[in-house]
C-alpha cells in the first residue's frame, strides 16, 4: 500500500519547491489558497509537476531531502523523467 508521496511544486516565480505527503491532493490545495506558511505562501499559484509514491513516510522524506539539494537542472530533468540526463548531471557534480 502507498500512503506517502515525495512531490515537486513549480511556482509563479518559475522556482521548484519540494515536500512530501500522505494526501497530495489536499497539500497542492493548501498550498494554492496560502493555507502553507513559508516559501510557497508568496510564489502562488503553484503547480504539481512531479510525484513519486513511496511505502512509508521515511522514504519519502529521505527522497525530499535528496532532491532538495539537486540542481535546477537535475530538477528539471526528474520533471520530464530523463533519467540518463540525470546520471549525466550526477556525474557531472563528481568530476
Amino acid at each position: 500500500m502507498i500512503d506517502f508521496f515525495v512531490y515537486m511544486l513549480e511556482c509563479s516565480d518559475g522556482s521548484f519547491y519540494v515536500g512530501h505527503t500522505d494526501d497530495l491532493e489536499k497539500r497542492l490545495s493548501e498550498h494554492n489558497s496560502g493555507k502553507i506558511d513559508g516559501y510557497t505562501a508568496t510564489r502562488l499559484p503553484v503547480a504539481l509537476v512531479y510525484h513519486q509514491p513511496f511505502p512509508t513516510r521515511d522514504e519519502a522524506f529521505t527522497a525530499e531531502r535528496k532532491i532538495k539539494g539537486w540542481s535546477r537542472e537535475k530538477k528539471k530533468a526528474l520533471i520530464k523523467g530523463q533519467w540518463f540526463e540525470i546520471k549525466r548531471l550526477a556525474k557531472k557534480k563528481f568530476q
